[in-house]
């Protein structure tokens, strides 16, 4: 009996498997850096799972040495002509350092979008492409939150879509339900337990953010006007809310707890791969220090590429301290001439992150704070020491200083006497490593791999014809209707007139009273 109930169990989930049709899903990767991995990873996923999946890709933005692995899905190209993809390097670089440098990054922000936007506008205008997208009639969209042209190219197509968060939650405050007592909002650098000024600070902040996110919606203003007939253009902060589902790169063994809707669905790790045994150099090289075990650097693909002459030398000098061997991701070009190597440090192009983050002799892994890293990290219990460099790598730091999984270093502070302590720290105390085994545990519980989680909420919404169901009707409410502001003015109307007809009635009952009184008294 009990054969023949498991055989009709696999006959049922096989035949609700056959049942199920491909879906056309087009994928859009307009950023670069880890933008580019996590949208070539995601599309990957759900073409071995049966999809018939298409990227669209913008490739003078992504960094060519990512492209490593072999794709089976299609890849459409946006290309700019030679001559203005020369120009629009240029201006790109110049902008990422000026970002890293930290010198008025919402000012730079501001400045990238707007060249996204010219970008974006090139893209809209490229009628072969954009008729080729809309005669293949996608079933779906999926495409990264921060792409904001993405959303236009969704809306010129009349497609349904699916956004993907690469960073933390709180970016999304300006559509998710934001209790700000204890949801800190996006660079206030708060956790959730605030006092009474950190409250005041996160309030405040949260109002500057919304009106620094409508300052980078407006860069998209005249691609708008551009490529839309009067009467039909969209405004771009309302078109976040109409994503059928978004997916965020991130797990609660990281992020603070807070309320979320039904159509949002945490992902964070989508990275993940069995760790391969590591290069025998590099085996060769970490068995030299023994129990010491060795240290691993990897400042991200931005970063990396505008470390300056000092703080490489008060890096190189810190690792000198340590008994530790360290590997260390720098470009050979990037090295300063005068500066000699420590004997105990090993400079490489790129390495294998995840494999040597997963080798027993792992003791501490310096980053940039950078999401898909810091996933990583979680996820084979290595503690952190986090140099954020830009964007949301202070917020993760916070996070993983809350989760006590390691500490965060200031860039502008970093020198080899104190840099060395704080590494033998976050080695030594085994608080840290026992906290990011128990981050560790936490995310491997999940009864579901994010891949699973990506693929079954997928096939949900092209099962069910979209995300209705999984959204509240408050998105289709004005804000003050949202905010119970026409019930506050009504209540207080009805009590103010109720004081002033209260007054009136008294009045009236009280008038006799003063009359006869001022009879009596003459």
């Amino acid at each position: 009996m009990a054969k023949l109930q498991s055989w009709l169990l696999v006959s049922l989930f096989l035949t609700e498997v056959l049942l199920l049709e491909a879906g056309k899903i087009l994928t859009i990767a307009t950023l670069g850096g880890s933008h580019y991995l996590l949208m070539n990873r995601m599309s990957q996923i759900l073409q071995d799972n049966g999809h018939n999946v298409t990227k669209l890709l913008n490739k003078i933005i992504y960094i060519p040495e990512f492209q490593k692995e072999e794709i089976s899905y299609q890849v459409i190209n946006l290309d700019l002509p030679e001559d203005q993809q020369e120009e629009f390097h240029k201006k790109l670089n110049l902008l990422l350092e000026e970002l890293v440098r930290q010198r008025n990054a919402h000012g730079v922000l501001v400045n990238i979008y707007k060249v996204f936007g010219d970008l974006c506008s090139h893209f809209l205008g490229r009628e072969d492409i954009m008729d080729s997208l809309r005669n293949e009639n996608f079933d779906l969209l999926l495409f990264d939150y921060l792409d904001f042209c993405s959303y236009l190219i969704a809306e010129k197509l009349e497609k349904k879509f699916v956004t993907f968060l690469p960073v933390q939650f709180n970016y999304m405050d300006i559509v998710l339900p934001s209790h700000l007592s204890y949801v800190p909002v996006y660079g206030s650098r708060l956790t959730d337990q605030m006092d009474f000024w950190g409250r005041v600070k996160n309030f405040l902040m949260f109002i500057d953010f919304s009106l620094r996110q409508r300052e980078i919606f407006s860069q998209y203003d005249a691609t708008i006007q551009e490529h839309f007939a009067e009467g039909s253009r969209p405004v771009l902060s309302d078109l976040l809310p109409k994503a059928e589902l978004w997916f965020v790169n991130s797990d609660f063994a990281f992020e603070f707890a807070r309320p979320l809707f039904p159509n949002t669905v945490y992902v964070g790790g989508l990275m993940d791969k069995p760790a391969r045994p590591i290069p025998q150099d590099l085996e060769d090289f970490i068995s030299k220090f023994g129990d010491s075990g060795f240290v691993l650097v990897a400042l991200g693909s931005v970063a990396t590429m505008y470390q300056t002459k000092e703080f490489i030398k008060e890096m190189n000098s810190a690792f000198a301290r340590l008994p530790q061997g360290v590997l260390w991701t720098v470009n050979d070009a990037h090295w300063p001439k005068d500066v000699r190597l420590a004997p105990n440090v090993k400079i490489m192009d790129w390495i294998p992150q995840n494999d040597l983050l997963a080798h027993p002799s792992i003791r501490v892994f310096v980053t940039h704070g950078g999401m898909n890293s810091i996933m990583e990290a979680i996820q084979h219990g290595v503690p952190i020491v986090g140099i954020p460099f830009c964007s949301d790598q202070p917020d993760n730091l916070v996070r993983i200083e809350a989760k006590k999984i390691g500490v965060s270093v200031q860039l502008e502070t970093i020198k080899a006497e104190t840099f060395a302590l704080t590494l033998k720290e976050v080695i030594e105390d085994k608080r840290y490593k026992s906290a990011a085994m128990t981050a560790r545990a936490i995310r491997r519980s999940h009864p579901l791999t994010p891949s699973q989680r990506l693929v079954g909420w997928i096939d949900h919404i092209l099962q069910t014809g979209g995300g209705a169901h999984l959204k509240p009707h408050g998105f289709q409410q004005p804000w003050h209707v949202q905010h119970l502001l026409d019930v506050l003015l009504f209540l207080l109307g009805l009590t103010l007139a109720t004081l002033w007809l209260l007054k009136k009635v008294l009045g009236l009952l009280l008038r006799p009273l003063c009359v006869a009184r001022k009879e009596k008294k003459a």
